[in-house]
Protein backbone atom coordinates (compact mmCIF):
# COMPACT_ATOMS: atom_id res chain seq x y z
CA UNK A 1 0.00 0.00 0.00
CA UNK A 2 1.54 3.39 -0.78
CA UNK A 3 2.43 5.56 1.71
CA UNK A 4 1.78 9.56 1.84
CA UNK A 5 5.27 10.23 0.45
CA UNK A 6 4.20 7.71 -3.23
CA UNK A 7 0.77 9.79 -2.92
CA UNK A 8 2.22 13.37 -3.01
CA UNK A 9 4.80 12.59 -6.04
CA UNK A 10 1.65 10.71 -8.11
CA UNK A 11 -0.36 13.77 -7.51
CA UNK A 12 2.33 15.78 -8.75
CA UNK A 13 3.24 13.80 -11.53
CA UNK A 14 -0.69 14.03 -12.63
CA UNK A 15 -0.26 18.02 -12.54
CA UNK A 16 2.33 18.45 -14.51
CA UNK A 17 1.00 16.26 -17.55
CA UNK A 18 -1.85 18.12 -17.03
CA UNK A 19 0.19 21.45 -17.86
CA UNK A 20 1.78 19.90 -20.91
CA UNK A 21 -1.64 18.98 -22.23
CA UNK A 22 -3.30 22.06 -21.92
CA UNK A 23 -1.26 24.27 -24.62
CA UNK A 24 -2.00 21.08 -26.98
CA UNK A 25 -5.90 20.97 -25.95
CA UNK A 26 -6.03 24.68 -26.81
CA UNK A 27 -4.11 24.45 -29.86
CA UNK A 28 -6.73 22.33 -31.36
CA UNK A 29 -9.52 24.05 -29.48
CA UNK A 30 -8.59 27.04 -32.20
CA UNK A 31 -7.49 24.39 -35.17
CA UNK A 32 -11.18 23.30 -34.85
CA UNK A 33 -12.68 27.11 -35.27
CA UNK A 34 -14.10 27.89 -37.74
CA UNK A 35 -12.94 30.78 -40.12
CA UNK A 36 -14.38 33.44 -42.38
CA UNK A 37 -16.38 32.82 -45.22
CA UNK A 38 -15.55 34.73 -47.96
CA UNK A 39 -17.54 34.80 -51.79
CA UNK A 40 -15.97 33.54 -54.49
CA UNK A 41 -16.57 34.03 -58.21
CA UNK A 42 -15.69 32.04 -61.53
CA UNK A 43 -13.32 34.01 -63.81
CA UNK A 44 -15.14 34.02 -66.70
CA UNK A 45 -14.51 34.66 -70.66
CA UNK A 46 -16.60 38.04 -71.42
CA UNK A 47 -16.92 40.06 -74.57
CA UNK A 48 -15.15 43.41 -73.79
CA UNK A 49 -14.45 46.24 -75.73
CA UNK A 50 -10.49 46.17 -76.47
CA UNK A 51 -9.38 49.35 -75.27
CA UNK A 52 -5.71 50.69 -75.12
CA UNK A 53 -4.68 53.77 -72.98
CA UNK A 54 -2.03 56.52 -74.06
CA UNK A 55 -0.49 59.57 -71.89
CA UNK A 56 -1.59 62.48 -73.51
CA UNK A 57 -0.75 66.72 -72.96
CA UNK A 58 -3.19 69.40 -73.04
CA UNK A 59 -2.39 72.15 -75.22
CA UNK A 60 -4.60 74.93 -76.37
CA UNK A 61 -6.08 75.28 -79.93
CA UNK A 62 -5.23 78.88 -80.11
CA UNK A 63 -1.48 79.69 -79.40
CA UNK A 64 0.89 82.62 -80.70
CA UNK A 65 3.96 83.35 -80.40
CA UNK A 66 4.06 87.54 -80.02
CA UNK A 67 6.79 88.85 -81.66
CA UNK A 68 8.08 92.43 -82.41
CA UNK A 69 7.25 94.11 -85.49
CA UNK A 70 10.15 97.36 -85.34
CA UNK A 71 13.71 97.34 -83.88
CA UNK A 72 14.50 98.83 -80.73
CA UNK A 73 15.15 98.53 -77.17
CA UNK A 74 12.04 97.50 -75.20
CA UNK A 75 11.50 100.00 -72.25
CA UNK A 76 8.41 98.19 -71.06
CA UNK A 77 7.25 95.20 -70.27
CA UNK A 78 3.63 95.83 -69.36
CA UNK A 79 2.39 91.79 -68.38
CA UNK A 80 4.13 88.89 -66.90
CA UNK A 81 3.49 84.75 -66.94
CA UNK A 82 -0.53 84.57 -65.88
CA UNK A 83 -1.61 87.76 -66.06
CA UNK A 84 -4.94 87.93 -68.56
CA UNK A 85 -5.32 90.07 -70.71
CA UNK A 86 -7.67 91.67 -73.96
CA UNK A 87 -7.69 92.18 -77.11
CA UNK A 88 -5.39 95.27 -78.26
CA UNK A 89 -4.33 95.18 -74.70
CA UNK A 90 -0.58 97.01 -74.40
CA UNK A 91 1.47 94.41 -73.65
CA UNK A 92 5.26 95.97 -74.29
CA UNK A 93 7.32 99.01 -75.66
CA UNK A 94 10.07 99.44 -77.73
CA UNK A 95 12.21 102.05 -78.43
CA UNK A 96 10.29 104.59 -80.70
CA UNK A 97 12.70 107.75 -81.10
CA UNK A 98 13.58 107.06 -84.35
CA UNK A 99 10.41 106.19 -85.64
CA UNK A 100 9.22 109.52 -84.31
CA UNK A 101 11.78 111.31 -86.50
CA UNK A 102 10.83 109.52 -89.25
CA UNK A 103 7.53 110.17 -88.71
CA UNK A 104 8.32 113.76 -88.45
CA UNK A 105 10.28 113.81 -91.62
CA UNK A 106 7.37 112.06 -93.40
CA UNK A 107 5.21 114.85 -92.62
CA UNK A 108 7.75 117.57 -93.63
CA UNK A 109 8.17 115.54 -97.19
CA UNK A 110 3.98 116.06 -97.05
CA UNK A 111 3.47 119.33 -96.71
CA UNK A 112 6.36 120.25 -99.16
CA UNK A 113 5.11 117.95 -101.80
CA UNK A 114 1.51 119.88 -101.14
CA UNK A 115 3.04 123.11 -101.48
CA UNK A 116 5.15 121.88 -105.09
CA UNK A 117 1.58 120.76 -106.00
CA UNK A 118 -0.36 123.77 -105.53
CA UNK A 119 2.52 125.74 -107.48
CA UNK A 120 2.38 123.77 -110.26
CA UNK A 121 -1.42 124.08 -110.44
CA UNK A 122 -1.00 127.37 -110.58
CA UNK A 123 1.70 127.54 -113.45
CA UNK A 124 -0.34 125.14 -115.37
CA UNK A 125 -3.34 127.18 -115.21
CA UNK A 126 -1.54 130.73 -116.13
CA UNK A 127 -0.10 128.75 -118.96
CA UNK A 128 -3.32 127.55 -120.11
CA UNK A 129 -4.83 131.03 -120.25
CA UNK A 130 -1.42 132.25 -121.75
CA UNK A 131 -1.81 129.76 -124.62
CA UNK A 132 -5.33 130.64 -125.53
CA UNK A 133 -4.73 133.95 -126.02
CA UNK A 134 -1.75 133.19 -127.99
CA UNK A 135 1.45 134.40 -125.98
CA UNK A 136 2.73 130.65 -125.61
CA UNK A 137 3.27 128.07 -127.52
CA UNK A 138 2.10 124.55 -126.89
CA UNK A 139 5.58 123.13 -125.72
CA UNK A 140 5.07 125.29 -122.90
CA UNK A 141 1.83 124.30 -122.08
CA UNK A 142 2.80 120.57 -122.32
CA UNK A 143 5.52 121.41 -120.13
CA UNK A 144 3.47 123.43 -117.76
CA UNK A 145 1.18 119.54 -117.58
CA UNK A 146 4.33 117.35 -116.93
CA UNK A 147 5.29 119.34 -114.20
CA UNK A 148 1.58 118.89 -112.30
CA UNK A 149 1.82 115.17 -113.23
CA UNK A 150 4.89 114.85 -111.71
CA UNK A 151 4.03 117.31 -108.49
CA UNK A 152 0.86 115.43 -108.21
CA UNK A 153 3.53 112.20 -108.10
CA UNK A 154 5.32 113.68 -105.61
CA UNK A 155 1.90 114.09 -103.16
CA UNK A 156 1.20 110.69 -103.77
CA UNK A 157 4.38 109.39 -102.88
CA UNK A 158 5.12 111.43 -100.09
CA UNK A 159 1.29 110.39 -98.41
CA UNK A 160 2.63 106.75 -98.86
CA UNK A 161 6.01 107.09 -96.88
CA UNK A 162 3.89 109.26 -94.24
CA UNK A 163 1.58 106.28 -93.80
CA UNK A 164 4.58 103.71 -93.61
CA UNK A 165 5.96 106.12 -90.91
CA UNK A 166 2.36 105.83 -88.95
CA UNK A 167 2.91 102.01 -89.17
CA UNK A 168 6.28 101.80 -87.96
CA UNK A 169 5.00 104.20 -85.13
CA UNK A 170 2.52 101.56 -84.17
CA UNK A 171 4.86 98.77 -84.47
CA UNK A 172 6.52 100.16 -81.19
CA UNK A 173 3.20 99.37 -79.23
CA UNK A 174 3.21 95.07 -79.01
CA UNK A 175 -0.13 94.88 -78.81
CA UNK A 176 -2.35 91.23 -77.71
CA UNK A 177 -4.06 89.80 -80.82
CA UNK A 178 -7.02 88.71 -78.99
CA UNK A 179 -8.20 87.66 -75.14
CA UNK A 180 -6.07 85.19 -73.52
CA UNK A 181 -3.21 84.39 -71.29
CA UNK A 182 0.27 85.28 -70.81
CA UNK A 183 1.82 81.79 -70.66
CA UNK A 184 5.35 82.43 -70.66
CA UNK A 185 7.68 85.76 -71.26
CA UNK A 186 10.73 85.47 -73.63
CA UNK A 187 12.22 89.19 -73.06
CA UNK A 188 12.54 91.82 -70.13
CA UNK A 189 12.77 95.73 -70.45
CA UNK A 190 16.14 96.74 -71.89
CA UNK A 191 16.49 93.95 -74.38
CA UNK A 192 17.07 94.24 -77.60
CA UNK A 193 13.82 93.85 -79.84
CA UNK A 194 13.86 92.79 -83.81
CA UNK A 195 11.14 91.97 -86.23
CA UNK A 196 10.41 87.92 -85.48
CA UNK A 197 12.19 87.70 -81.92
CA UNK A 198 9.61 86.49 -79.89
CA UNK A 199 8.65 88.61 -76.73
CA UNK A 200 5.98 86.23 -74.87
CA UNK A 201 3.38 83.76 -75.51
CA UNK A 202 -0.20 84.15 -75.35
CA UNK A 203 -2.80 81.65 -75.31
CA UNK A 204 -6.65 81.70 -75.44
CA UNK A 205 -8.54 79.88 -72.31
CA UNK A 206 -10.66 77.74 -74.64
CA UNK A 207 -10.66 75.73 -76.68
CA UNK A 208 -8.72 73.19 -75.28
CA UNK A 209 -7.50 70.01 -76.90
CA UNK A 210 -5.36 66.79 -75.71
CA UNK A 211 -2.73 65.65 -78.09
CA UNK A 212 -1.57 62.12 -77.78
CA UNK A 213 1.43 60.19 -79.42
CA UNK A 214 0.01 56.38 -80.83
CA UNK A 215 2.64 53.96 -81.99
CA UNK A 216 2.61 53.19 -85.50
CA UNK A 217 1.31 49.68 -84.54
CA UNK A 218 -1.58 51.04 -83.11
CA UNK A 219 -2.55 53.26 -85.67
CA UNK A 220 -4.78 50.89 -87.44
CA UNK A 221 -6.86 49.89 -84.51
CA UNK A 222 -7.28 54.10 -83.30
CA UNK A 223 -8.31 54.89 -86.54
CA UNK A 224 -11.32 52.70 -86.14
CA UNK A 225 -11.65 53.05 -83.07
CA UNK A 226 -15.80 53.37 -82.05
CA UNK A 227 -15.05 55.51 -79.20
CA UNK A 228 -12.10 58.19 -77.89
CA UNK A 229 -11.96 59.06 -74.20
CA UNK A 230 -10.01 61.28 -72.65
CA UNK A 231 -9.34 61.16 -68.63
CA UNK A 232 -9.51 64.68 -66.77
CA UNK A 233 -9.77 65.54 -63.01
CA UNK A 234 -13.57 66.07 -62.04
CA UNK A 235 -14.26 68.91 -59.16
CA UNK A 236 -14.38 65.77 -56.26
CA UNK A 237 -11.13 64.86 -57.52
CA UNK A 238 -12.01 61.46 -58.85
CA UNK A 239 -11.61 62.21 -62.59
CA UNK A 240 -13.65 61.54 -65.28
CA UNK A 241 -13.69 60.48 -68.57
CA UNK A 242 -14.81 62.76 -71.22
CA UNK A 243 -15.50 62.51 -75.24
CA UNK A 244 -13.75 64.68 -77.10
CA UNK A 245 -15.90 66.93 -79.55
CA UNK A 246 -13.45 65.81 -82.40
CA UNK A 247 -10.86 64.52 -83.43
CA UNK A 248 -7.95 64.52 -86.26
CA UNK A 249 -4.85 62.72 -86.53
CA UNK A 250 -1.69 63.89 -88.45
CA UNK A 251 -1.16 62.32 -91.90
CA UNK A 252 2.71 62.75 -91.39
CA UNK A 253 4.42 59.98 -88.85
CA UNK A 254 7.50 60.80 -86.74
CA UNK A 255 10.45 59.24 -88.20
CA UNK A 256 12.10 58.73 -85.13
CA UNK A 257 9.56 57.90 -82.51
CA UNK A 258 7.37 56.04 -85.09
CA UNK A 259 4.37 58.09 -83.78
CA UNK A 260 1.32 59.55 -85.16
CA UNK A 261 0.10 62.79 -83.57
CA UNK A 262 -3.91 62.87 -82.54
CA UNK A 263 -5.46 66.15 -81.51
CA UNK A 264 -8.85 65.48 -78.85
CA UNK A 265 -10.44 69.18 -79.22
CA UNK A 266 -12.07 69.00 -75.79
CA UNK A 267 -15.20 70.16 -74.25
CA UNK A 268 -16.13 73.42 -73.19
CA UNK A 269 -16.96 71.82 -69.78
CA UNK A 270 -13.54 70.95 -69.24
CA UNK A 271 -12.54 74.69 -68.47
CA UNK A 272 -11.02 75.42 -65.28
CA UNK A 273 -10.58 71.69 -64.61
CA UNK A 274 -7.78 70.91 -66.71
CA UNK A 275 -4.40 73.61 -67.94
CA UNK A 276 -2.37 73.60 -70.83
CA UNK A 277 1.04 71.21 -70.69
CA UNK A 278 -0.71 69.14 -68.09
CA UNK A 279 -0.71 65.76 -68.62
CA UNK A 280 -3.99 63.50 -69.34
CA UNK A 281 -5.22 59.63 -70.11
CA UNK A 282 -6.44 59.07 -73.50
CA UNK A 283 -8.30 55.50 -74.19
CA UNK A 284 -9.27 53.97 -77.33
CA UNK A 285 -12.06 51.93 -77.56
CA UNK A 286 -12.41 49.31 -80.42
CA UNK A 287 -14.36 46.41 -81.11
CA UNK A 288 -15.49 43.30 -78.94
CA UNK A 289 -12.91 40.50 -77.68
CA UNK A 290 -13.21 37.83 -75.30
CA UNK A 291 -10.92 38.23 -72.09
CA UNK A 292 -11.02 36.74 -68.36
CA UNK A 293 -12.24 38.91 -66.29
CA UNK A 294 -12.27 39.28 -62.53
CA UNK A 295 -13.20 41.74 -59.93
CA UNK A 296 -11.25 44.65 -59.28
CA UNK A 297 -12.06 43.92 -55.47
CA UNK A 298 -10.68 40.63 -55.94
CA UNK A 299 -7.07 41.53 -57.07
CA UNK A 300 -4.92 41.94 -53.85
CA UNK A 301 -1.49 44.76 -54.43
CA UNK A 302 1.46 44.92 -52.21
CA UNK A 303 3.92 46.53 -53.36
CA UNK A 304 5.23 44.65 -56.66
CA UNK A 305 3.14 41.70 -56.09
CA UNK A 306 -0.22 41.52 -58.03
CA UNK A 307 -2.01 38.74 -57.16
CA UNK A 308 -5.64 37.05 -56.15
CA UNK A 309 -6.85 34.36 -53.87
CA UNK A 310 -8.20 31.10 -55.59
CA UNK A 311 -10.02 28.68 -53.87
CA UNK A 312 -8.69 25.28 -53.88
CA UNK A 313 -10.86 22.04 -54.17
CA UNK A 314 -10.79 21.81 -50.28
CA UNK A 315 -12.63 25.15 -49.84
CA UNK A 316 -9.65 26.95 -48.71
CA UNK A 317 -7.25 29.60 -50.51
CA UNK A 318 -4.28 29.49 -52.46
CA UNK A 319 -2.42 33.21 -53.81
CA UNK A 320 -1.56 33.36 -56.86
CA UNK A 321 -0.17 36.24 -58.60
CA UNK A 322 -1.17 37.07 -62.06
CA UNK A 323 -0.29 39.50 -64.85
CA UNK A 324 -3.75 42.40 -65.43
CA UNK A 325 -4.76 44.02 -68.53
CA UNK A 326 -7.19 46.79 -69.11
CA UNK A 327 -9.85 47.98 -66.50
CA UNK A 328 -13.01 47.67 -67.82
CA UNK A 329 -14.38 48.96 -64.66
CA UNK A 330 -17.75 47.28 -62.99
CA UNK A 331 -17.20 44.68 -65.60
CA UNK A 332 -13.95 43.85 -64.29
CA UNK A 333 -10.26 44.01 -64.81
CA UNK A 334 -8.74 41.89 -67.60
CA UNK A 335 -6.31 38.98 -66.29
CA UNK A 336 -3.95 38.29 -68.70
CA UNK A 337 -1.54 35.45 -67.68
CA UNK A 338 -1.54 33.70 -64.01
CA UNK A 339 -5.07 32.15 -63.99
CA UNK A 340 -7.16 29.73 -65.39
CA UNK A 341 -10.77 30.50 -66.61
CA UNK A 342 -12.43 28.13 -64.44
CA UNK A 343 -10.76 28.93 -61.36
CA UNK A 344 -12.71 30.77 -58.66
CA UNK A 345 -11.21 34.10 -56.45
CA UNK A 346 -12.22 35.22 -53.49
CA UNK A 347 -13.91 38.79 -53.93
CA UNK A 348 -12.03 40.02 -50.67
CA UNK A 349 -8.82 39.12 -50.55
CA UNK A 350 -8.02 40.42 -47.02
CA UNK A 351 -10.56 38.47 -45.72
CA UNK A 352 -9.30 35.41 -47.69
CA UNK A 353 -6.13 36.11 -46.25
CA UNK A 354 -7.04 34.97 -42.77
CA UNK A 355 -6.46 31.97 -40.60
CA UNK A 356 -9.44 29.38 -41.83
CA UNK A 357 -11.22 31.03 -44.46
CA UNK A 358 -13.27 29.16 -46.42
CA UNK A 359 -14.79 29.60 -49.82
CA UNK A 360 -18.33 30.35 -50.11
CA UNK A 361 -20.42 30.45 -53.80
CA UNK A 362 -23.48 32.67 -52.19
Amino acid sequence: MPNSLDRTRILLAGSLAALMLAPLMTAAAQGDAVGPEVRVVKAMPQPVAVAFEYDGVIEPVKQSTVSAQASGRIVQLAVVAGDRVRAGQLLATIDDRESQAGLQRSQAQVAQAEAELRNAQASERRTRELQAKGFVSSAALDNAEASLKSAQAGRDQALAARKQSVLAQGFTRVTAPYDGWVRETLAQAGDLAVPGKPILTLYAPMPLRAVVHVPLSRGAAARTAADVQVRVPSANGAGAWVKPVSREMLPAADAVAQTVEWRLELPSTVAGLVSPGQQVRVRFTGADAVRTLVPGTAVLRRGELTAVYVASSEGTFVLKAVRLGADHGDAGVEVLAGLRPDEQVAVDPVRAGLAGARAVTR
